[in-house]
């Protein structure tokens, strides 16, 4: 016999997947933008 679906607890483990792999995504995406983007050097003030 097959088992009584937990549907509750079924979404919030899809949810909980979701929102890790969303996390690790953006913190790719975050440290990928930091790689790409030197620190700016401000300009010389003139004299």
């Amino acid at each position: 016999m097959a088992r009584k679906p937990n549907f509750d607890f079924e979404r919030q483990e899809r949810d909980k997947a979701k929102a890790a792999k969303k996390a690790a995504k953006a913190e790719a995406k975050a440290a990928a933008k930091e790689q790409a983007a030197p620190t700016p050097v401000p300009p010389e003030p003139r004299d």
